[in-house]
């Protein structure tokens, strides 16, 4: 398969030997890049980097500080520098959120590609690391990193192998292009699954999720032909470019949580996916079913009730259930839900076209094969759940 990205690879992450794309590192605007001291440097000159401010504490010693975008938000502290020394020495870091807390484990890299966990202590709400550090940059990060440049890398290999159409769907606030992947048989079929994922910039369990997802569902096993057969597929992968580009802990550039924004379609991101579904749906065509991918600190499944009215009413609990009965160690939360004046995802998709959509969330600390082979079987128990259904009216 061919997910962007390399996983942590110790303790309870492990690297997958798949085909993996090297991730561009772009410049990026993200942070103040003046975190530079005599023989020590806090680089941020690349794509989903974060770093707020900087203090010498000693020769040895650095205060480190992540501030949220704006306020008020969720508590997601997202963090990504390099450690950049002129010579080898130690360094130790000592890490604080303004006004929140942390939560993202750091993991380090010598590549920006390869990565692994990083020991540390927290107390207090100050995270604390220590490095033997060399001329060699050393990347920090609260998650493996997948940038925007990745994301397009993904598409264009899909495409190259003539998986799915690879075109851009619209742009983001800041002019980003926002890409959807498509697999369609033309006026042949009438029902769409949507995949949508990155709505929160540092969810990247989500992301990890979404990869292996798709490629299930555009691979040419005899179910995913079979279901190619009946249903169309949109996917699209990168919604907040904006705000994956500097580092955002959830927000767009404007700004706000783009999963509270569906209905009210204040914001550029939202409304190219809703104007694009209308599009679909004055054209004949009917939207079926839609996963939207995140990641929270543990695996859950968000649905819509079984009661709500939607058309095939008992099938995201169908598609859980049987995902659910393959493990023998691992439970499928589903965790039914209501919520009309919100603004998330699953509820304008059940409100306006009377269908379930669910949101798919992983862990931030799920081992990594266990994302990829849950997300695998997921694909495929969906697959089978929606070819069982009937057709949407």
């Amino acid at each position: 398969m061919l997910f962007p990205y390399k996983l942590v690879t110790i303790a309870f992450y492990t690297a997958l030997p798949l085909l993996f794309f090297t991730a561009c590192q772009s410049a990026s605007t993200a942070t103040d890049n003046r975190c530079q001291f005599d023989n020590v440097k806090f680089d941020t000159d690349f794509s989903t980097s974060r770093l707020d401010r900087c203090q010498q504490l000693s020769e040895t010693r650095f205060l480190l500080t992540l501030s949220p975008e704006n306020t008020p938000i969720n508590d997601s502290a997202w963090y990504a520098f390099k450690l950049v020394t002129e010579s080898p020495q130690e360094v130790d870091i000592v890490m604080e959120v303004e006004g929140g807390k942390h939560r993202y484990l750091p993991k380090v890299s010598r590549d920006g590609e390869g990565w692994s966990l990083k020991e540390y202590t927290l107390r207090n709400q100050q995270l604390k690391m220590h490095f033997a550090a060399t001329d060699q940059p050393i990347w920090v990060a609260g998650q493996e990193i997948i940038d925007n440049q990745d994301y397009l890398d993904w598409g264009e290999a899909l495409l190259a192998q003539g998986k799915a159409s690879h075109e851009q769907l619209g742009l983001s606030t800041e002019q980003r292009p926002i890409m959807k992947l498509e697999a369609t048989r033309g006026k042949e079929a009438k029902e769409w699954l949507l995949v949508l994922g990155r709505q929160h910039p540092p969810e990247l369990t989500g992301a990890m999720a979404l990869f292996p997802f798709s490629e299930v569902l555009l691979s040419n096993t005899q179910l995913a032909k079979q279901f190619r057969q009946r249903f169309n597929i949109v996917i699209i992968p990168n919604l907040n470019p904006d705000g994956v580009e500097v580092g955002n802990w959830r927000h767009n550039a404007n700004g706000v949580d783009l999963n509270r924004d569906w209905g009210k379609f204040e914001q550029a991101e939202t409304r190219v996916v809703a104007s694009y579904l209308e599009r679909l749906v004055t054209s004949g065509d009917k939207i079926h079913f839609a996963v939207d991918f995140h990641s929270t600190r543990k695996d859950i499944f968000y649905t819509m009730p079984k009661d709500y009215g939607l058309q095939n009413p008992q099938m995201a609990a169908h598609w859980l259930d049987d995902l659910d009965s393959q493990y023998a160690a691992f439970k499928v939360i589903q965790q039914p839900g209501n919520n009309p004046d919100i603004g998330v995802f699953k509820q304008y998709i059940a409100d306006k076209y009377r269908v379930h959509a669910i949101t798919y969330e992983m862990g931030d600390n799920t081992d990594r094969r266990f994302i990829d082979n849950l997300a695998i079987n997921a694909a495929n128990s969906l697959m089978q759940t929606m070819l069982a259904s009937k057709p949407v009216e």
